[in-house]
């Protein structure tokens, strides 16, 4: 049961929640928060969609992760004290509601009918697997991003390749189309393209 995929996903909404309500609330430091929600629904999404929507018809869930994403990069670059931080902070707060709701009502019923438990704790260890190799490279380009990164556009702190959430991050600033959509190589090739 520890690795069923619809208690993982499940406990990743209630976890995504708890954050929001910390930052509706102004408890902590607004800006760490937001780098751990960030981290966690971009991680919670591409585990899902690369693990879990391929074999269902989730392509409106794909979509939700879009504009969440969206949002979510709003809401990153908000002075955490100021009016579009709110306004960024209710829109996302919408925007993940819905897709949660929409995913909890409809996704993942519909799972629970179509695949017998055992399908149901692969597809949960590929999830959990994906979720975890995301956290740990956001986890790593964020650490890279305070200052910490030497020399190299896109490069790793220790000069080792950069990884994909560091090339990601690039795109990002590069505003380079389509980069959601990017593997590790085909953001390399745009970003060598865009001469970043």
């Amino acid at each position: 049961m520890a690795n069923n995929v619809i208690t993982l996903i499940t406990s990743d909404h209630r976890e995504v929640e708890a954050l929001f309500e910390r930052l509706k609330k102004k408890q902590g430091d607004r800006r760490a928060t937001v780098a751990e929600l960030y981290a966690l629904l971009t991680a919670h999404a591409r585990a899902e969609e690369d693990r879990v929507y391929p074999g269902i018809d989730a392509h409106h869930g794909v979509e939700e992760h879009k504009e969440a994403e969206v949002l979510l990069d709003a809401l990153k670059r908000a002075d955490p004290d100021g009016a579009e931080f709110e306004e960024a902070l209710d829109k996302l707060v919408e925007s993940v509601n819905h897709h949660v709701q929409e995913e909890e009502s409809t996704i993942l019923p519909t799972l629970a009918r179509t695949a017998d438990a055992r399908k149901l704790e692969e597809l949960g260890a590929a999830f959990k697997q994906r979720r975890q190799e995301e956290l740990t490279a956001l986890t790593k380009a964020a650490g890279t991003s305070n200052g910490s990164k030497s020399g190299s556009k896109g490069g790793s702190k220790d000069g080792a390749e950069p990884t994909k959430a560091e090339l990601y991050k690039e795109a990002q600033k590069a505003d380079l189309p389509g980069r959601s959509q990017m593997d590790k190589e085909e953001l390399e090739q745009a970003l060598r393209k865009a001469g970043s």
